[in-house]
């Protein structure tokens, strides 16, 4: 090899050498700053927005619906798992403004998406320290990094739930049913009950699906109207404490079944008339226009007598009665009709003014 190819083969190993040196120098300063990479925006789903909560004598339930769409917009089809997130704050401690120490997520299984309608998550945590505030929320996750933003914070304060009211008690009414309890005095510590004690009523027409009925009462009673009579309804009580914007709920009754009786009679009939006729007494009247009307009792005082005596029925819609059978003695009759209505036992309407009729 002559001295000027010597000199070319090294010029050509030197580059080499520098090339490799800075592709080296280039895998190492990578390897520095190496971060996770960024999910694109077609997988990762969108933050919850409907976290929510309810309290029991067992602690809190939380729900929320299954994300259905990505952060950009598109469909999701499935949800990997969910983070949920708490922190515990003394509440005599609390600042508000000061950031929130949640600690490490708890993980729930997701799943896949229903084709039509939202689906619902729930997470349950029991245990909870009394006088703590606490604070929860969520993230759902569609693969190991996309993971959404955060959803709605949810926060309480836990206090001992009360216990369960005693002695519930129900009296049918017309149309409605009037309810009473025993007061509850304790929580279900032993401890008093502190200020802020309510009873939340609850309803159902088959013995399931309980609806609250308004907002918790104050006293021991509650008056349920506008019921059908005759329909058989369920309640139930449950004991809450509602102290500044956290409502506890505490024990509950066991479940009461009853019915509204209908115990208004219809109106009385008018134009009550009577004839003297061939085969005895024809008795009529002008029907009232109540619609649960059934019909018609009529009522016979013969002279002399103080009391008047059932001597016959009619149904609707007939508004006639011919009393055959007179009695024999004295020389004048008096008449008196009443309403009766569908009830059982019926409820009887009062009596027409009397109409008199001579032998």
């Amino acid at each position: 090899m002559n001295i000027s190819s010597l000199s070319r083969h090294m010029t050509h190993k030197g580059l080499l050498g520098n090339a490799l040196a800075v592709l080296l120098l280039a895998a190492l300063w990578g390897c520095g700053v190496k971060t996770n990479p960024v999910p694109p925006q077609q997988v990762v789903p969108q933050a919850i927005t409907d976290l929510r909560y309810h309290l029991s004598e067992k602690g809190v339930v939380l729900h929320w619906s299954y994300p259905d769409r990505t952060a950009g917009g598109g469909k999701l089809g499935e949800v990997l798992s969910f983070e949920v997130f708490r922190a515990v704050v003394a509440e005599d401690s609390f600042c508000p403004t000061c950031p929130v120490p949640y600690g490490e997520p708890l993980h729930v299984s997701g799943g896949l998406l229903p084709e039509q309608g939202r689906r619902e998550a729930s997470y349950e945590s029991s245990l909870l320290r009394p006088g703590s505030r606490y604070f929860f929320k969520v993230r759902s996750r569609t693969g190991w990094w996309s993971a959404s933003a955060d959803s709605n914070v949810v926060s309480f304060v836990w206090q001992t739930p009360p216990q369960a009211p005693e002695g519930l008690a129900a009296e049918p009414r017309d149309g409605g049913v009037a309810l009473r309890w025993q007061p509850v005095t304790t929580l279900i510590d032993g401890s008093p009950a502190p200020a802020g004690l309510a009873y939340q009523v609850s309803r159902s027409r088959g013995g399931a699906g309980f609806e609250p009925l308004g907002s918790p009462v104050a006293k021991p009673e509650f008056i349920d109207s506008g019921l059908d009579n005759g329909k058989k309804y369920f309640y139930r009580v449950q004991a809450v404490l509602v102290q500044g914007d956290t409502t506890v709920s505490g024990g509950m009754t066991a479940d009461l079944g009853v019915a509204p009786v209908d115990k208004t009679p219809p109106a009385s009939p008018k134009g009550l008339t009577t004839v003297r006729v061939a085969e005895g007494v024809r008795v009529f009247w002008q029907a009232p226009t109540d619609k649960d009307l059934a019909g018609y009792r009529i009522y016979r005082r013969a002279e002399g007598e103080s009391k008047a005596t059932l001597v016959g029925e009619v149904n609707v819609p007939y508004t006639l009665f011919v009393d055959s059978k007179p009695p024999a003695r004295g020389q004048e009759w008096a008449y008196a009709v009443t309403a009766i209505d569908q009830a059982q036992p019926a409820n009887e309407s009062a009596p027409t003014p009397e109409a008199r009729v001579s032998r």
